[in-house]
């Protein structure tokens, strides 16, 4: 089976892995049945980072400087990609996907306090013989294609949790000149551990590699210093680390991951280079304890036979499940005036 032309789905001479692949379209379906040697092979051939033809890049932040107009990119994948990818390696008829949609109630966005309400969508991926994972993207519903964006959103962090697409979660953004439109003028080069051959050779984000146009680094790790060595962490950046890491506990595995993905884009804190987004992160895991804190407060109050339905609005089965604070500050919402 060919990849659809303009969306190849990224793993190394593919149709050579597939051929070797245990069990790749010729086993699929709802009683696929794989051996753990089998799993570890599917795992490894999902991991392979997309070809670079089908990444995009998304302006995350902006600034302006000396008459230039700058935004912070960082790379993606949209869901043919993924698609792509699970279909060469199952076939079609070898994996699944199902989504619920919750609106939920209107509440407070923003300094400016803007009431909004917001659209979430829950994705369940199975691979039949590998097993089932879900996940659930957001939105807010006056965005343009809110549903459509929050699906997606879903499908990818479902798949991510399979390992398709995790690697994109290492990056931290490269600055690059905007248009007028706001759009990259040049396309920044990717690593080459994320490329499919230097996976392959057993590249991995811990080993940086510098962009041909811009000399920056597209990648989570840590800069290089002048001598090719790793320069040692200051004082204040290992303190930040280190409060930040004594967030886990109290936040839950589950909101101290999220924070970490959608604030910093990396998976440990340590992998962030700039003060900055360390402040930041740690503010915002601040405010998650104090929310936690707040939200114990009211149910020790209120009791806790009101939770469930609005947990049910958003998504989610249980507050271990809450991985953003737009979901806490709904529920907080929720409750309070019920006190």
């Amino acid at each position: 089976m060919s990849p659809l032309k303009g969306h190849a789905n990224g793993s190394v001479d593919a149709s050579h892995r597939l051929q070797s692949a245990p069990g790749a379209m010729v086993q699929g379906g709802p009683t696929a049945q794989f051996t753990p040697d089998q799993v570890k092979q599917f795992v490894v051939l999902l991991e392979v980072p997309f070809d670079p033809s089908v990444i995009e890049w998304r302006v995350t932040n902006t600034r302006k400087g000396n008459g230039k107009s700058r935004g912070q990119v960082v790379p993606y994948a949209d869901q043919r990609a993924y698609t792509d990818r699970l279909n060469m390696l199952f076939s079609p008829a070898g994996w699944t996907r199902k989504y619920s949609v919750h609106t939920s109630a209107n509440f407070h966005r923003g300094r400016d306090q803007k009431t909004t309400a917001k659209v979430f969508v829950t994705c369940e991926l199975s691979i039949f013989g590998l097993g089932l994972h879900s996940a659930t993207g957001e939105e807010w519903a006056d965005a343009e294609n809110a549903g459509t964006a929050s699906e997606a959103q879903a499908f990818k962090r479902a798949a991510a949790c399979f390992g398709l697409g995790r690697y994109l979660y290492y990056f931290t953004g490269v600055w690059v000149d905007l248009d007028n439109r706001k759009r990259p003028k040049t396309r920044p080069r990717l690593a080459g551990w994320a490329t499919p051959d230097g996976w392959r050779q057993g590249l991995r984000p811990q080993q940086p590699e510098l962009t041909q146009e811009s000399g920056q680094e597209v990648s989570a790790a840590k800069p290089p210093a002048a001598t090719g060595k790793y320069e040692a962490p200051s004082d204040e950046h290992a303190e930040l680390i280190r409060q930040i890491e004594s967030m886990a506990k109290p936040l839950g595995r589950r909101l101290y991951r999220g924070l970490l993905k959608s604030v910093a884009r990396v998976w440990k804190p340590s992998d962030v280079s700039e003060p900055t987004i360390l402040r930041r992160l740690l503010a915002d895991m601040q405010g998650g304890d104090r929310m936690l804190n707040q939200l114990a407060a009211v149910l020790s109050q209120t009791g806790a036979e009101q939770l469930p339905p609005i947990l049910r609005s958003l998504g989610l089965y249980s507050l271990e499940q809450v991985d953003n604070l737009d979901a806490l500050e709904k529920i907080l919402a929720s409750l309070e005036p019920n006190k």
